[in-house]
């Protein structure tokens, strides 16, 4: 399959068409998930997504090594290439390599300013990111504040950003108490409800649209890809 066919067949497509058009430049998306449950896979996910589309991406990780996050590119995106008969893999693979950077931090050691200073070595570099992915924050900890300047440097960059979130109940009915306080700076919110065979993707936030529509969205736990549900 050729790189664009494969981009217009991703799953994606449809989380993008049941979020009433995707997350969108300058927003903040947070996934909310329990241990284990595949918020890496999804943030990853999304991340190869806007690599295969041309973008550049920013990860920045918390807790982890930079060969961990890389061994989990290389795992998503062999079983990608491999369940899709993509062609010329080898090439693309080091294409997408070239436009992502991965910084990582002790836990704790993350703050907006110090992921201003990340952007503009990026941009320095002529990689200014079309999206960051932000994992391993204590969400609970942040202030309004930080999450105003974030949704901020988003739309200086006219990049999306998406974080991920701890859960202490699988797939929560409602945002909890701290990530409600954090609301009004967040365009949108999934919870990862895990099943028997897969993991679904559900909305509880949708922009400012009052009624979130199904996303026929799910990520296979076993090859860590998201698929049509």
């Amino acid at each position: 399959m050729q790189r664009k066919f494969l981009n217009a067949r991703s799953p994606l497509r449809l989380l993008e068409k049941g979020l009433h058009g995707g997350l969108g430049a300058g927003n903040i998306g947070v996934v909310l998930a329990g241990h284990g449950v595949g918020k890496t896979s999804f943030l990853v996910a999304v991340a190869l997504d806007e690599l295969l589309r041309g973008g550049r991406v920013l990860h920045v990780c918390l807790g982890h090594t930079v060969a961990h996050v890389r061994a989990h590119y290389d795992t998503v995106f062999e079983d990608l290439a491999s369940s899709t008969h993509l062609e010329d893999a080898a090439t693309v693979h080091t294409e997408i390599d070239q436009r992502r950077s991965i910084r990582v931090y002790p836990p704790n050691a993350m703050s907006v300013s110090k992921l201003r200073d990340s952007v503009k070595l990026e941009a320095e570099a002529g990689a200014r990111p079309s999206l960051i992915v932000l994992e391993g924050l204590d969400c609970e900890a942040l202030e309004n504040e930080e999450v105003e300047d974030l949704k901020s440097l988003a739309g200086e960059l006219a990049a999306e950003v998406w974080l991920s979130a701890p859960s202490k109940e699988e797939g929560p009915a409602e945002a909890p108490a701290w990530l409600a306080r954090l609301e009004a700076a967040i365009s949108v919110i999934l919870t990862l409800e895990p099943g028997s065979d897969s993991v679904a993707l559900r909305a509880l936030k949708d922009h400012e649209n009052p009624d979130v529509e199904a996303l026929h969205v799910a990520l296979d736990p076993r090859t860590l890809l998201l698929v049509r549900n």
